[in-house]
């Protein structure tokens, strides 16, 4: 019985945290766009110039 004494403040606690981190996320906006993060990845940005015909 004791160590739910211990381990239940724990648990809510941590819980709490759980809650709270996402609360702040939603606020600032973390969730808004989850469509083009993964896309970003597919497409390069860096266009290489185009290389100078040989001789």
């Amino acid at each position: 019985m004791s160590v739910v004494l211990i381990m239940l403040p724990i648990a809510l606690l941590l819980a709490g945290l759980g809650v709270w981190g996402f609360i702040r996320a939603a606020k600032g906006g973390q969730f808004d766009d989850l469509d083009t993060p993964p896309l970003r990845a597919v497409f390069d940005d860096d266009e290489t110039p185009p290389s100078s015909p040989k001789r």
